[in-house]
């Protein structure tokens, strides 16, 4: 196939360039320049927002539109003149309402929530303006992605407490769930959609199985060859100041996805994947959340 993806260099995107790429697609990136471009691939050194004439009348298979944030960003590129049979747009879970404790089907309210806040009213507008002038389009709605090239201090927070032999500052006795989905398992996906062509255009994706964070963590230390000890902190103190998820459980149905594949990355493997990434690569992580630092003061209030 010849497939045109939107970024190319930081984690989701290069990973779906990467994926496609190996399949023998003819894979295009579309980004700014601004890091190295991976191997395998031809580029377009552009900014979406503006495009000029680079990309009309090119035609492609299938858009992987994984960076488009907002309305405007769809917008562009379907203004842009560029020709295309399949248009997959990976949206996020975030679009949902905020209702606590809950588990979301693909029907279920959507709109602004008190946790991501206009980060998914956004990515909400950027779906409802795809699918009104192009209906043919598939949306997917992941929960936590992870997973090779992920440069968001996540699992590598973890990894670097279980590196030092920290104990690790859990929220309050760890409860609260996560809903993960490997990166390569979205290609996965993907993949089906293109092959398949499903009626379906709007899916959950994710493990079918949430873990709560005490699992995670311990799976995380695991990776890295070590079991966890932990410290239990009050619901006095704000979670993300010391932990690399918001205080917000959620659940995914992602029936709709099962019936087309039904088989996901085991988590624990995906972490030990993660974790050999992570040491071969660290200077890929973004450490610009200051968890380690209120951590500290916490233990100095102790």
């Amino acid at each position: 196939m010849n497939i045109l993806i939107t970024g190319g260099t930081a984690f989701v995107s290069r990973t779906a360039a990467a994926h496609f790429a190996r399949r023998g697609d003819s894979v295009t990136v579309l980004n700014r320049g601004s890091r190295p471009q991976p191997e395998g691939v031809t580029s377009i050194i552009a900014d979406r927002m503006a495009l000029g004439e680079r990309l009309r009348g090119r035609r492609f298979d299938a858009v992987l539109d994984i960076t488009a944030y907002t309305e405007e960003h769809v917008k562009a590129l379907l203004d842009s003149g560029v020709q295309f049979d399949d248009y997959i747009f990976i949206s996020s879970s975030a679009v949902y309402n905020d209702a606590g404790d809950c588990v979301f089907k693909e029907d279920a309210p959507c709109g602004e929530n008190a946790v991501w806040g206009a980060y998914g009213a956004n990515k909400r507008k950027a779906e409802l303006y795809l699918r009104a002038h192009c209906p043919q389009a598939y949306v997917l709605r992941p929960p936590y992605l992870y997973g090779e090239w992920n440069n968001i201090y996540r699992e590598a927070f973890v990894f670097d407490c279980a590196d030092a032999d920290r104990p690790f500052y859990l929220p309050r006795e760890g409860e609260m769930r996560l809903q993960f989905f490997h990166a390569e398992d979205l290609c996965r996906f993907i993949s089906l959609l293109l092959e398949r062509h499903p009626a379906e255009r709007v899916y959950n994706v994710g493990n079918p199985q949430a873990v709560t964070v005490r699992e995670w963590v311990t799976l995380c230390y695991r990776a890295a060859g070590k079991e966890p000890t932990f410290v239990s902190v009050s619901g006095e103190v704000p979670q993300r100041s010391y932990f690399c998820f918001h205080d917000y459980a959620y659940y995914l149905d992602v029936s709709r996805m099962a019936s087309l594949m039904s088989d996901t990355l085991p988590l624990d493997e995906g972490l030990r994947r993660s974790y050999k990434f992570y040491r071969r690569y660290p200077d890929c992580i973004y450490r610009r959340n200051p968890y380690l630092v209120n951590i500290a003061e916490l233990k100095l209030r102790d």
